[in-house]
């Protein structure tokens, strides 16, 4: 099959067959802040062909400074509806869709996640966050899962480990007690740093109070969007060149475990070279 020119200068890196995997790959992104946002992009200009895209969230303006999707145009857009316009003004051939919820137990059936090849958690809230991993896990999805990249400068001290090996992260380390409360003995790789800067006092915050600048919207039913800075004890600090670097990371996974798997193969063109279902899932990663 021939590689389309948007994608060639990868394909002289990856070969067809990786190409052919990744045009099939079926992703869910979780998040799409400073790093899911950076995430989805980089996949869908690797040649991902089908990409899912979940945030409850509408853009504010406090995002400029580190999400994708974030500029002056997009203020007051649901985040999801935002990026999908993006990703499909960079390759309209992708299959782009987009959920304006939360991730919960309650509806975390509703967003096809079996369906997929991976799972990309880039969620703040830790209930959630836990919630998706123990989901992801008992569907059988590998998941790349990013840590916490808040309160942070320098992108070279990012790390990748199974979550059971992260050290000098907070959040990672509120996601392993919160897995063991929960008897969840499961592995999948994390994105983290041991970077953390003091909070400064000579900076105020206007998220979460009267004067926050995160946009109102009314509500249109199930898709209402959700207001987070009020419920969160401390804003944190964030600076792309931080969790973008992060999201790269995460859609870096991706790309090389197909290249791992496909790099290989002869049977490009003859449909050896496509991704698995979910029988060939559970046969590889058990």
């Amino acid at each position: 099959m021939p590689v389309n020119p948007m994608f060639q200068r990868l394909a002289l890196l990856t070969g067809p067959a990786v190409m052919e995997a990744l045009s099939a790959v079926r992703v869910i992104v979780f998040g799409l802040g400073g790093v899911g946002s950076w995430c989805a992009e980089a996949l869908v200009r690797s040649g991902a062909g089908k990409i899912t895209l979940v945030d409850s969230d509408t853009v504010c303006v406090t995002n400029i400074n580190r999400q994708i999707q974030a500029s002056s145009a997009t203020v007051g857009q649901y985040k999801t509806e935002a990026l999908r316009a993006r990703l499909l003004g960079i390759n309209p051939r992708c299959e782009a869709a987009a959920f304006g919820r939360v991730f919960s137990r309650e509806t975390a059936d509703s967003f096809g996640i079996a369906g997929t090849d991976y799972c990309i958690d880039a969620i703040d809230s830790l209930t959630h966050k836990l919630d998706l991993i123990e989901y992801a896990a008992a569907a059988g999805i590998r998941l790349y899962s990013s840590m916490g990249m808040a309160q942070k400068l320098d992108p070279t001290r990012l790390k990748t480990a199974d979550v059971w090996e992260t050290r000098g992260c907070p959040l990672a380390r509120l996601v392993r007690q919160g897995l063991r409360k929960r008897g969840f003995r499961g592995h999948f790789t994390a994105v983290y740093s041991d970077e953390r800067l003091p909070l400064r006092e000579d900076a105020a915050a206007a998220c979460g109070t009267a004067a926050c600048l995160c946009p109102r919207r009314d509500p249109r039913g199930p898709e209402e969007p959700v207001e987070w800075c009020s419920s969160k004890k401390v804003i944190n600090g964030s600076a792309v060149t931080v969790t973008a670097a992060a999201g790269m990371i995460l859609a870096s996974l991706v790309i090389r475990d197909l290249y791992t798997r496909y790099a290989g193969d002869a049977g490009a063109g003859s449909g050896e070279g496509r991704c698995p279902g979910a029988a060939e899932r559970e046969a590889v990663y058990g």
